[in-house]
């Protein structure tokens, strides 16, 4: 990672912030973005205690299932001192009931019992400016522009975003706190070892060693391209010597099921944990996908990403810091409206197209 420069240095020790909250509750793709941001953080404050609020779901993200979600950082959990983790899908499913409100009362208790100075909140929802606010921390920085507008109300500082990615939007908000220019530094995600030795033995049983993972799903319909041209993709990369693994989660069997039948072979499903899915990405020589958590993941980890975009914007969510080619046709325009048919446009990407974009990255000829 890049240290932060001298004068960042001394202007975060004049600051004195010793306690920093970052919330960022959710999704998947959405925290990685957050996560240079936060790194930024860390080296320009090194000796305060930074914590997080996150979704119990994504808190693998952070830290390894096995290791204390506080205490002295180590590569199990890198970055923050501190996890604090909600549940706020199963909350808003059981609001009368008793246990509940006990896990809130204990979870905010355990918040603001630590006494955090500055919150910053990267998501610009109104719930996560309230947990900000909920942390009892005095000051709270979040965006001017919020992408739902009722949550700048709870801000104390409001920073208008600069940059056209998120990514660059989310380092503007903490170069706010620090007052200076801040490089983009590379993350580090939490090592599991075991998650490590799970994944390393079944490549090796599998006699994996150059491979594509695939990646169909989506999080809605308009950003699915179809399972079977993933399938032709694969077809054509193992004719240049390279397998394909398919990563599907909860409720998208049946899309693997389609890709694997269209590879006559030459892709496999492989169902991950998350902390497994950083361990199998590390190790990947490609990744192939849509606009999705494990795409970011990928370009965060510094792999190969063919990006294949429809009504999203890689402008503003493509892959970031990586060798990356994106495929998007010019018919498609972008809306965050979650339709459930295809994307028109993404409909025009062909898995001869794909098949090119891989090779170039890869350094074959298009044969």
């Amino acid at each position: 990672m890049e240290p932060a420069s001298t004068a960042a240095r001394e202007l975060a020790q004049q600051a004195g912030f010793r306690r920093l909250l970052i919330v960022r509750l959710s999704a998947m793709g959405d925290i990685i973005h957050a996560l240079p941001a936060a790194t930024a953080l860390r080296q320009a404050f090194p000796d305060a205690t930074l914590g997080w609020v996150i979704e119990e779901r994504w808190a693998e993200l952070l830290c390894t299932l096995s290791n204390p979600r506080s205490g002295p950082r180590s590569p199990q959990r890198p970055l923050v001192d501190r996890i604090h983790t909600v549940k706020t899908a199963a909350w808003r499913s059981a609001l009368l009931s008793t246990q509940t409100w006990e896990q809130i009362a204990a979870g905010l208790s355990e918040l603001r019992a630590v006494k955090y100075e500055v919150a910053v909140d990267f998501q610009s929802a109104v719930r996560s400016a309230l947990v900000a606010r909920w942390s009892g921390a005095p000051v709270i920085y979040g965006v001017a522009q919020a992408r739902e507008n009722a949550a700048s109300m709870f801000y104390t500082r409001q920073v208008i975003a600069q940059g056209a990615h998120i990514i660059q939007q989310n380092l503007s908000l903490a170069e706010a706190l620090v007052r200076q220019p801040l490089p983009t530094p590379k993350v580090e995600f939490p090592r599991d070892q075991a998650a490590e030795r799970e994944i390393a033995c079944g490549l090796e049983k599998r006699g994996l060693d150059r491979f594509a993972i695939l990646n169909p799903g989506a999080g809605w319909g308009a950003k699915q391209w179809p399972a079977e041209r993933y399938g032709s993709v694969a077809r054509h990369l193992a004719e240049s010597g390279i397998r394909s693994l398919i990563n599907f989660g909860p409720g998208e069997e049946d899309l693997v099921r389609s890709v694997e039948a269209g590879s006559s072979g030459a892709a496999e499903g492989i169902a991950c944990s998350l902390s497994e899915l950083i361990a199998l990405t590390r190790r990947a020589s490609l990744f192939i996908g849509g606009d999705t958590g494990p795409m970011h993941l990928a370009a965060a980890l510094d792999i190969p990403v063919i990006a294949i975009f429809g009504p999203t914007s890689p402008a503003r969510n493509g892959p970031f810091g990586t060798h990356s080619i994106v495929l998007r046709s010019s018919s498609s325009t972008t809306t965050h409206a979650r339709r459930r048919q295809p994307d028109e446009g993404l409909l025009e990407i062909s898995a001869e197209q794909v098949v090119a974009a891989a090779r170039r990255l890869l350094g074959q000829p298009h044969g």
